[in-house]
């Protein structure tokens, strides 16, 4: 069961029959003036048209770039090196792609955009959303272009960009549509636009670049007198016919569709937290994707989740949580200061069934609790939940008072502490949150343990953990005041 559209979507049926019947008739060089080569342009025209009329722009602002990361870089460089008289400040959100995070990184290197300054990052709310204010505030007069996406890859929350279009004024907005493209439009008042064609269920190796009449664009590569000057080198005319065709396919499709993941979503959006344990699901419950859901198990590394749901039959997703594999949390989570770990994005196709989303719904809980078990953690009952069977063997359910993780646990014998030190000094997360959840019941009421760590999901995860479970953050303190030869003293006071 295939949930992880998010990526990329399975080829459309549409798409795969424009593809076959563009590879035989739209094989040759559309620049050329022989006939095969006017057929091969005739395909490529109509195929901007159409790609055009879905988005309402006008088909010479369309080009088409090799990908969707493509169409980010050279839309936010071409766009900066033409407004370059107006200054090289460039602004955008903490929740965007990568692939605008880089360019803005590179932005910076480059003697255009180097000084103090010169590019603004605009913090998210916990819900993912960017306010409008904010980037109001973080405009100057030296602004060259605006970043944001029309809605978050990781949470599916929507963004205001109409608002935030308002608010830039004559300063550029780049939207990036590469989530909503073909399922909702996009509001209006944006300069330039990308998308990317995997999304929606086209092939792969189609992003699309829109420039709105009159915004100024300056190629940062050499020119070329292909795609407007905008995107150099021979275009796979087979596949851009295809991305089209799939593309009108399925916006024809999504106000039907849309309805139907929703109510599907939200079933996902309320049931997890009602049959896990200590889960939260992030992202904007009303202003969202519809088919898009991200949820973070305390308690659990992401990628072993994720290896354990595989083996189950679903494909998912991680939106970059802290795994072996990277061992760094989530840019997107850590900006909205929400846990990072365990970490498990869902994103449905358009032929996903109600039978799938209860079967994938069944078989959670005792995958998360096989995960978890070997931590000897006592967790809290989620309210409304039945016992959960693991490999055959029902599992304590754990103190429904909420209490924290290890307060019956410890016993007796255990000493009460006054304040308790931790040292996590070089584990990887979960495993600082876990040992705080151990061993907090060490210390009574009004207590404080102080966890030393070095891993920098640590300073994100302590406090969403907290949060969860009630606790109070105090705030972070030097190691070396703790007994630590580095990293950080993360001070949490127990509260019941």
């Amino acid at each position: 069961m295939y949930f992880d559209v998010a990526s990329t979507a399975p080829l459309h049926p549409v798409a795969r029959q424009a593809l076959t019947a563009a590879l035989d008739e739209g094989w040759a060089d559309p620049a050329r003036l022989y006939r095969s080569g006017r057929q091969a342009r005739m395909l490529l025209d109509a195929a901007r048209g159409t790609v055009a009329e879905v988005l309402g722009v006008r088909a010479d602002e369309v080009s088409f770039t090799a990908s969707g990361t493509q169409a980010l870089h050279l839309g936010m460089l071409g766009a900066l090196a033409g407004n370059r008289r107006r200054g090289a400040h460039l602004v955008h959100s903490a929740v965007e792609h990568s692939a605008v995070l880089h360019t803005a990184e590179q932005w910076e290197r480059t003697p255009a955009g180097s000084g103090t300054g010169r590019v603004t990052v605009v913090p998210v709310d916990r819900l993912g959303r960017a306010a409008p204010a904010d980037f109001a505030a973080a405009l100057r007069p030296d602004t060259a272009l605006a970043v944001l996406q029309s809605a978050n890859h990781e949470v599916g929350t929507v963004q205001p960009v109409a608002e935030v279009a308002g608010v830039c004024g004559d300063v550029p907005l780049l939207v990036d549509a590469a989530q909503s493209a073909g399922r909702t439009a996009v509001p209006p008042g944006w300069s330039l636009l990308t998308a990317s064609a995997h999304k929606w269920g086209g092939p792969a190796g189609v992003g699309v670049l829109v420039v709105r009449k009159g915004v100024r664009y300056a190629s940062p590569l050499p020119a070329d007198e292909r795609e407007a000057g905008r995107v150099p080198g021979y275009v796979n005319v087979p596949a851009i016919v295809a991305a089209a065709a799939s593309l009108r396919a399925v916006r024809a499709e999504a106000e039907r569709e849309n309805a139907r993941l929703h109510r599907l979503v939200e079933r996902i959006r309320t049931r997890v937290p009602q049959l896990v344990p200590e889960v939260e699901v992030v992202g904007d419950p009303v202003g969202r994707l519809p088919h898009l859901v991200t949820f973070s198990c305390l308690y659990v590394d992401g990628e072993v989740l994720l290896a354990e749901l595989d083996r189950a039959g679903f494909a998912v997703s991680s939106g970059s949580s802290c795994t072996s594999s990277t061992l760094t949390p989530s840019h997107v989570l850590a900006a909205m200061g929400v846990l990072t770990e365990g970490n498990v994005r869902v994103s449905l196709p358009f032929d996903a069934t109600e039978a799938q989303v209860e079967r994938f719904l069944a078989v959670l809980p005792g995958i998360v609790a096989g995960v978890r078990a070997p931590l000897g953690l006592d967790l809290p009952a989620p309210a409304g939940s039945a016992p959960v069977t693991v490999r055959g063997t029902a599992p304590d359910a754990g103190e429904p008072d909420g209490e924290a993780a290890g307060d019956e646990a410890a016993g007796d014998e255990t000493p009460v502490l006054d304040a308790l030190v931790l040292d996590a000094l070089g584990k990887r997360c979960p495993l600082p949150v876990i040992e705080l959840a151990r061993r907090i019941g060490e210390v009574p009421a009004g207590g404080t343990v102080a966890v030393l760590a070095d891993d920098e999901a640590a300073r994100l995860d302590i406090p969403a953990w907290c949060g969860m479970r009630g606790q109070e953050y105090l705030g972070e303190a030097p190691a070396a005041g703790y007994g630590g030869d580095r990293g950080v003293a993360y001070l949490v006071r127990r509260t019941a």
